[in-house]
């Protein structure tokens, strides 16, 4: 990763400019070229440097729902159980954590009710109760990692 490489993952952090054409007001901003920028980014993705990269939405300002939940997974069984859940689409992510509560995992829904049918067929197909954490109030916290 070059100093360039940095310059790009510490800006994007805070988004894309939004305008008509954000990818050469980026390369103007940080002095490159704009597809050069773009190749990049997807060869951070493709080596695995990044994980992601897309937008955010507030799914409950399109009518839809979410949910942080978790799960207690023998330490036999965990892997397969994360295998379940990434298959399903309505996982955004889920993580090990060192707690009896050991696999966290966000839940995102077309619908309020998608979250109850989703939380079945989980407990369904595993075996499992889920701990379902339904966010109480929304506070916006401004992360950022510096590269």
């Amino acid at each position: 990763m070059d100093d360039l490489d940095r310059r790009l993952i510490n800006r994007l952090q805070h988004g894309l400019p939004l305008v008509r054409h954000p990818w050469q007001a980026l390369a103007e901003e940080l002095g490159a070229d704009s597809r050069a920028l773009r190749e990049r980014l997807q060869a951070l993705l493709d080596d695995g440097t990044l994980t992601r990269f897309g937008p955010m939405f507030d799914i409950e300002r399109l009518g839809g729902a979410f949910t942080l939940a978790a799960l207690a997974v023998p330490e036999e069984h965990f892997d397969a159980v994360a295998e379940q859940l990434m298959a399903m689409p309505e996982v955004a992510h889920n993580y090990r954590r060192e707690h009896a509560w050991n696999m966290w995992f966000v839940l995102g829904c077309a619908t309020p009710d998608g979250i109850a049918q989703t939380i079945t067929q989980i407990e369904a197909q595993t075996g499992l109760p889920v701990l379902n954490l339904p966010k109480e109030e929304t506070y916006h916290v401004g992360l950022h990692f510096p590269v």
